[in-house]
């Protein structure tokens, strides 16, 4: 495309972009292109058909409108589906290394990948399919493998290795962890490799992705198409099931995730928390997950941080050949950022930033004071409602089983109070969602227990003092 039919887009995308909002511009145009500007047509292009579909049913006159403001001349839109043209960029006998086109060539230089990777036809093959953005920075190459993360890194390996009508070993496979300790890393590790191929097509969508497809296509009365397309995949992959809202959005992704299962084809998902406490999603969803294989990714010990930083510091010297940071600073910065992984990419930034900036050498001293506001108090134990229970049970000498069962003695019924306020102000649970763990109680029984204890604890040294203990004991 010429440089003034390059400015007429850009025009015509801002004014677009301003009628239609941000959210649905993102979501609907930021993949479209121009093809050509001939006399009064111009051509457009969209990577799948759904979109052009969707765009034709609901936003036509709009973009008429937006391209007759800048230019009257414009009489014709032809909108056009890319997507064959896009899974072919996939080289089936060339060799990886070998860019085929000028534009294969400007799309893996606007991923920041290096031009000769296969990262972009993989990448405009993936999107075609109407999949989120994968990064190219993260592939199974640039994971590194400690003791936490070795079984999730291993089931991901062995989905990503897979052929078409192979046994499923697992499914889902259900992967949750902290923020920053590697997930989606991981996720889209598997996508890029599961697509490495054009044997079989992994999906990779996160749940705000998902959501917002499903209710597009409910809008469009399109939504038998979405769900084909869906139950197409051999491989879904969800990043953020955490975020999946809204009834009908869960109920259609249950549907989706049992026909997917039933048919033989694999879902992988990913969480910040483990099935049984994803409170929002229906319980017949959290048990269909909590039947595949879960793993957690334990947090970032300080031998996977050094080991971490050593990496991310030779993959930035292939752009920044000079970028030195000596083994006391990494030493220094694997045993104080101890937060997660985005903390330690982070502080090796800024390192490369004052290295790049000023022209001085990286010092323990310079990186003590670059890095001061990461270094941040030990994060607090995330307590999980069944260890109150436990702790509880065994403070007051009655079982678990007790807490939960109807029984309304005194020696039963003061403790289960006591579990249900620890609940309350230790976790982030719901009061539907606490009840519904005590043995399937009303919300309004554990906000008469929250109120009970609050009301003793004020009077109340001795209890308070207890109070105090149990909290201690789940904090440690």
């Amino acid at each position: 495309m010429t440089s003034p039919d390059q400015d007429r887009w850009s025009r015509v995308k801002e004014r677009l972009r301003a009628e239609v909002g941000e959210d649905v511009f993102s979501s609907w145009f930021a993949r479209m292109e121009v093809e050509s500007i001939e006399g009064d047509t111009v051509k457009l292009s969209v990577p799948t058909r759904f979109l052009k579909s969707w765009i034709q049913s609901h936003y036509a006159e709009k973009l008429m409108a937006c391209w007759q403001a800048e230019f009257p001349a414009v009489t014709r839109i032809e909108l056009t589906v890319r997507s064959a043209v896009l899974r072919t960029l996939i080289p089936k006998t060339k060799p990886p290394e070998m860019a085929t086109s000028s534009r294969e060539i400007r799309e893996m230089k606007g991923n920041g990948g290096d031009f000769r990777s296969p990262a972009a036809p993989i990448s405009a093959a993936h999107e075609s399919l109407g999949g989120s953005p994968l990064d190219p920075r993260l592939t199974f190459e640039s994971f590194v493998v400690g003791r936490s993360n070795t079984l999730a890194h291993a089931a991901a390996r062995q989905v990503a290795q897979g052929c078409r009508g192979d046994a499923v070993m697992f499914n889902p496979l259900y992967i949750h962890a902290g923020v920053g300790l590697g997930k989606t890393h991981l996720l889209q590790s598997l996508a890029w490799a599961g697509n490495a191929t054009a044997e079989r097509k992994v999906l990779y969508l996160t749940a705000e992705r998902f959501m917002y497809g499903f209710v597009a296509a409910l809008r469009a009365q399109n939504a038998l198409a979405f769900k084909e397309a869906l139950r197409a995949i051999d491989v879904l992959v969800i990043d953020d099931l955490q975020f999946l809202q809204g009834k009908s959005t869960q109920v259609e992704f249950c549907h989706t995730l049992n026909a997917l299962i039933d048919a033989g084809r694999q879902v992988v998902i990913a969480a910040d928390r483990p099935p049984s406490e994803l409170e929002s999603l229906d319980e017949r969803v959290r048990s269909r997950l909590a039947g595949g294989l879960v793993v957690e990714m334990g947090s970032l010990g300080e031998d996977l941080r050094l080991e971490i930083l050593k990496s991310r510091v030779a993959a930035a010297k292939h752009h920044h050949p000079g970028f030195d940071v000596p083994p006391p600073v990494l030493l220094f910065i694997a045993k104080t950022v101890t937060h997660n992984g985005r903390d330690l990419e982070g502080a090796l930034n800024r390192l490369l930033a004052h290295s790049k900036l000023t022209g001085q050498p990286i010092t323990l001293e310079m990186a003590e004071r670059e890095v001061r506001d990461l270094i941040r108090p030990q994060e607090p134990k995330r307590v999980k409602i069944e260890e109150i229970q436990r702790i509880v049970a065994r403070q007051y000498n009655v079982s678990r089983a007790d807490l939960l069962s109807s029984r309304r003695t005194a020696n039963v019924v003061r403790p289960r109070q006591v579990a249900m306020y620890l609940a309350k102000t230790l976790t982030l649970r719901s009061l539907p969602e606490i009840g519904r763990r005590f043995g399937g109680r009303d919300h309004t029984t554990v906000l008469h227990a929250v109120r009970k204890i609050e009301n003793l604890v004020n009077n109340d040294t001795a209890l308070a003092e207890e109070i105090e203990l149990l909290k201690r004991q789940l904090q440690e």
